[in-house]
């Protein structure tokens, strides 16, 4: 079912983006938007990926610099028949995680030290299973997507006060189009983004082996999230919708402008999907939520 919404989601903002260039110059005005779409798509695509790793000063490590860190990712993503992606760290104290790359034969997962000093073994092992799991599932090309989407029709919006002022032009309705259409596609883009979340949660859990030990882990974040800051985050806030829990201090419940879903719904969930592998006979390997005061190196 997630899969179904995102591809609506991704339809309905394809078909707004469009429909905005339709607005500001007829037929013609569709194909700019969507030669100026397959552009900027196109430069996201080959580049987003070491922006953002720039953008938080992650530094590449290896099996000499971090070896339990790179032996638990190659284990992992063994276990999800997947290439092993890049291992970055970042020098945050804030715990957090997250994972970019266009495909899953290019792509790298980023954890900050953060994490893996407040995080038990365990909790770090769900959350690096999650990040594999956004790489599996294309989730981060599908955010860089609908981002790259959403700042276009941002753009045209503005263009249509420029462009869109013919004879029959109605001046309230291009200032509509500025103000609703970004607006929209913000709330589009949101929803995508909550929807991969719930999917990854799934997936990262199997990965693991144990649900619950994903749980955990959101819950210790979102405390850590909730009171340390992350000032590179925070002055670039159209990242945050790339990390496991929204490392900005504005989100609680499943509102229409969070990047991500409620972590109380999300532990629920987990919970659930540990109940049903139980009784699936599948089981739920460590026996419970792992309450570790320290992380695994330490």
């Amino acid at each position: 079912m997630g899969y179904v919404k995102t591809a609506i989601l991704m339809a309905a903002m394809t078909a707004l983006f469009l429909a905005i260039g339709y607005a500001i110059g007829g037929g013609a005005g569709t194909l700019i938007a969507l030669a100026i779409a397959i552009g900027m798509n196109a430069f996201a695509w080959w580049n987003s990926d070491q922006m953002v790793l720039r953008m938080y000063n992650a530094r590449p490590v290896d099996a000499h610099t971090a070896p339990e860190l790179q032996e638990m990712v190659v284990r992992l993503a063994d276990n999800a028949g997947m290439p092993v992606p890049k291992i970055y760290v970042i020098d945050e104290d804030q715990p957090n995680a997250f994972a970019t790359g266009r495909n899953p034969d290019n792509a790298a997962v980023a954890a900050t030290t953060g994490l893996m000093r407040r995080l038990s073994r365990e909790e770090v092992e769900a959350v690096m299973a999650h990040e594999l799991a956004h790489i599996r599932n294309y989730d981060t090309l599908i955010m860089t997507i609908t981002a790259t989407f959403a700042g276009a029709i941002s753009m045209l919006a503005n263009f249509a006060l420029i462009f869109g002022r013919g004879r029959n032009a109605n001046p309230i309705a291009l200032i509509a189009m500025m103000i609703l259409a970004p607006l929209a596609a913000g709330l589009v883009q949101m929803a995508i983004s909550r929807s991969r979340e719930y999917e990854a949660d799934r997936l990262g859990a199997e990965i693991c082996g144990n649900p619950l030990w994903l749980a955990s882990a959101l819950e210790r974040i979102q405390q850590g999230a909730a009171r340390i800051d992350n000032d590179r985050a925070e002055q670039n806030p159209a990242t945050a919708h790339m990390f496991i829990i929204n490392p900005l201090h504005v989100h609680k419940r499943d509102k229409l402008f969070s990047t991500h879903p409620s972590t109380h719904n999300r532990i629920a969930a987990l919970q659930k999907l540990a109940a049903e592998m139980v009784v699936s006979g599948m089981g739920a390997s460590g026996g419970g939520v792992s309450r570790g005061s320290g992380g695994p190196w330490g």
